[in-house]
């Protein structure tokens, strides 16, 4: 039980207790006027992954997808017209490259569990008949995608920055897989980029996403993909508390990397806390997490700032939505 939610009052938010959406208000229009003008070569890149039935998910999170009728309609008209269809089956917020929305992370509470805005789990759902929870409520992520994310991007590659090609899975607090605040500020430094500020949205490269890039994820044999899942869902480098409290203190629109959290895990800089940065980042500050996402392009480019662009699906009761970012630069 945690009761800090409480004590330290999380809600209401600065932006006042009928809030549904978060951080994403910060981004106004002179920020987009401004975060506009990182693009300079007219390049794009997609920053989302492949989403098949044999990718890496946490826990018994699965995709399934099938082509109905083959074709599933038709002939029709005397162009003899078919189609198909498909029928997917999976938590369709939580898997591949997903968007974490209000519903998704909450804190228990010795009053409950405590959601974004001081939202009550049992008195946000939306229920059917027999009580049965059919979405999120006000927690929807559908409040979240009424607005943009068009802000500055910044890639943080922090395995350029500690020399390797992938941060280890964290073992101990002091692990090198752990960025901290200060690996931030340094990061931004080597990069030769501006002081992480409002309204941005901010991207960590591990390499441990590496483990299955989009260009030879469908060549491997599925031996070789149940070895990299098995390692993938091990644990993962990622940001440390310190990190998301500083990009509070900064007052930025999102965060997002190339890992299924985004936060170091088993073990961050505190002992005995899970995912912390979602609770604190999400919970508390309504900035939301975009995980699983691919950095390829822009490593090869090295390009670390740019123009980023998404909005979760409008999914009426959703805890958060798949999709594909992207860079422009």
């Amino acid at each position: 039980m945690n009761d800090r939610p409480l004590t330290e009052k999380w809600a209401p938010t600065e932006w006042g207790p009928d809030d549904k959406a978060g951080a994403i208000n910060r981004i106004n229009p002179t920020l987009v006027m401004k975060a506009l003008k990182l693009v300079k070569q007219g390049k794009t890149a997609t920053l989302g992954k492949l989403y098949s039935r044999d990718i890496p998910a946490f826990g018994a999170r699965s995709w399934t997808m099938e082509i109905p009728g083959t074709p599933t309609g038709g002939p029709f008209g005397k162009n003899a017209l078919v189609y198909h269809d498909e029928f997917v089956q999976t938590e369709i917020g939580q898997i591949g490259t997903q968007f974490d929305g209000p519903g998704h992370i909450g804190v228990r509470t010795s009053k409950g569990d405590f959601y974004y805005n001081g939202r009550w789990r049992e008195e946000s759902y939306e229920r059917g008949p027999g009580g049965r929870v059919l979405g999120m409520g006000v927690l929807g992520v559908e409040h979240v995608a009424e607005k943009a994310f068009v802000c500055r991007g910044v890639l943080l590659d922090a395995a350029a920055y500690r020399g390797v090609k992938r941060l280890p899975i964290p073992k101990d607090t002091k692990s090198p897989g752990i960025v901290t605040a200060a690996d931030i500020k340094a990061i931004v430094y080597r990069e030769g980029l501006a002081e992480i500020g409002e309204g941005d949205c901010v991207f960590l490269y591990t390499g441990h996403g590496d483990l299955w890039l989009n260009a030879e994820w469908k060549t491997l044999s599925a031996e070789e993909k149940a070895k990299r899942r098995a390692e993938f869902n091990s644990g993962e480098p990622g940001f440390g508390i310190s990190a998301c409290r500083y990009f509070a203190e900064r007052k930025i629109a999102m965060t997002g990397g190339d890992t299924s959290a985004n936060d170091a895990q088993p073990v961050g800089e505190e002992e005995g806390f899970a995912v912390p940065c979602h609770t604190d980042s999400q919970t508390r500050y309504g900035i939301w997490n975009l995980e699983n996402m691919e950095f390829t392009q822009l490593l090869k480019d090295h390009v670390y700032e740019f123009l980023f662009v998404w909005a979760p699906l409008k999914i009426v009761g959703g805890t958060g939505s798949p999709g594909n970012p992207v860079a422009l630069y």
